[in-house]
């Protein structure tokens, strides 16, 4: 059987009516920019994640990008972060002209291990910039207790955890700002890029409305220096529909990963942890082997598409390979032996079960001193 990594156009069939209607609404209505569904939209946002603002922006990108200025970073600032995530993240904060500082990642759930964090404050550290990565939150209690002690803002980078919460709060509600990308493939993805910032700071919303908009908030009045970053009406549309099935999917999301995790749980490789307190919404099921390569390839050969995410952590990356990080033996190790595996809501259970298969039949014999490595990490994981 051949499984696709993910396949949108299942969504999309699904949802084609009620997306039409929502789109022959903006056409009807003629206003393209800033109207009145992305006004509704971002209503609606922030009340699913619980914060009092959102504010749509054009990508996840520029999220990041216009949160990190809002907060006043810039030249001779640092921003720790991890190096194990996409470059976006690290890439705003070297485009404003400051510098970011890597930490390194725990091994169970890939998100910044706070102990290293704490490691990499200095004078010139500003903010904090965690991850939650494949839709698992970070460590954000350890996190906001360094950022309270030493005067640092907290940026949470969800574009992959929309939905997920830490000890029964949302993320993009737990640091200062929030940062969330819906780019197609997502959990809440669009039918192009799109973003959103949240906050319960007012003001600091209405920095950042000014910042997507040329630095305005009276058309032809520019108060500083912004950018051209709107989320449009169509997109926004189309989110209000896919937002109010977003639950449904993500509980369908978390019972793939359950069945995976049923199905899985006796070979020589690492599952996806979840911490208690953390509930993770899968935006991917990435397990972990030393084999990685070997079993990419004989997972193709059998049909089944499969990705890295991600196969070079930042640090090591061309465009930084002047400057001086040190080791992160965490992330490195993850690049090696990360596989994301397909889940998405609309997999069926005869393709998980096929996955399950090829998984199943691949020649798991370990070389002497190969099992430890490989097997499953104990951090408290709770049901799924």
């Amino acid at each position: 059987m051949q499984v696709p990594f993910i396949d949108l156009s299942r969504q999309h069939r699904a949802l084609a009516d009620e997306i039409d209607r929502a789109l022959h609404g903006v056409l009807e209505h003629g206003q393209f920019i800033l109207g009145p569904q992305v006004k509704a939209f971002e209503g609606e946002f922030a009340a699913y994640c619980q914060t009092r603002e959102a504010v749509a922006v054009a990508s996840g990108t520029d999220a990041i990008r216009l949160a990190l200025e809002a907060l006043g970073v810039g030249r001779g600032c640092e921003v720790i972060t991890t190096p194990f995530t996409f470059m976006s993240t690290a890439g705003m904060v070297s485009q404003l002209g400051a510098s970011p500082v890597f930490a390194d990642i725990s091994p169970d759930t890939s998100t910044l291990d706070p102990d290293r964090v704490a490691e990499k404050i200095t004078g010139r550290t500003k903010a904090i910039l965690p991850v939650h990565l494949y839709g698992h939150p970070a460590d954000m209690g350890p996190l906001m207790d360094l950022a309270r002690r030493h005067g640092l803002w907290v940026i949470e980078d969800a574009a992959q955890a929309v939905g997920a919460a830490y000890h029964g709060q949302r993320v993009g509600s737990l640091g200062h700002v929030g940062c969330f990308s819906f780019f197609p493939t997502k959990n809440l993805g669009g039918l192009g890029d799109g973003g959103c910032v949240t906050t319960n700071d007012h003001a600091l919303a209405e920095r950042i409305r000014m910042l997507r908009q040329h630095g305005s908030r009276t058309k032809y009045r520019h108060e500083v220096l912004g950018w051209n970053s709107r989320l449009d009406e169509l997109q926004a549309a189309v989110l209000r529909v896919k937002l109010r099935y977003l639950e449904a999917w993500t509980q369908r999301r978390r019972e793939l990963a359950g069945w995976y995790r049923e199905r899985l749980g006796a070979l020589p490789i690492r599952l996806p942890v979840e911490r208690a307190g953390h509930q993770a919404v899968y935006h991917l099921y990435t397990i972990r082997t030393r084999r990685r390569d070997e079993l990419q390839r004989d997972m193709r050969a059998r049909g089944i598409e499969t990705m890295v995410h991600y196969p070079v952590p930042l640090h090591q990356q061309p465009v930084y390979r002047r400057e001086r990080f040190g080791d992160l033996p965490e992330s490195e190790r993850a690049s090696r032996e990360v596989l994301s595996l397909p889940l998405f809501p609309e997999l069926t259970t005869d393709e998980l079960a096929a996955v399950a298969s090829a998984l199943t039949a691949f020649p798991w014999p370990l070389e002497p001193g190969e099992a430890k490595q490989d097997e499953p990490i104990s951090a408290s994981p709770v049901e799924i």
